[in-house]
């Protein structure tokens, strides 16, 4: 597993890596829109904000099992999924 992430771009790199995620799976992503009012054209057009990565982050805090998975598919720990959503809110 990879240390916890200590600067914004790693923030921004494992929002992104758990975008890639979320998207792997069809009824996961449609939730994530759901939730988070998000459509597919601002995921799109917005992918790098940091409030957007915020938000995709958060949509896995508000669901343990998917953080969980999340974590572990992409090689890091919950933590620093919880700490990456932290620092791109600040």
């Amino acid at each position: 597993m990879k240390p916890l992430e200590t600067n914004r771009e790693d923030a921004e790199s494992l929002a992104l890596a758990a975008l890639v995620w979320i998207l792997q799976d069809e009824g996961r992503a449609d939730r994530l829109l759901a939730l988070t009012g998000l459509t597919a054209d601002d995921l799109r057009e917005r992918a790098g904000e940091r409030s957007v990565l915020a938000a995709i982050l958060g949509f896995l805090e508000a669901h343990e099992p998917d953080l969980l998975a999340c974590a572990r598919d992409i090689e890091t720990t919950p933590l620093a999924l919880v700490d990456a959503r932290a620092r791109l809110e600040a």
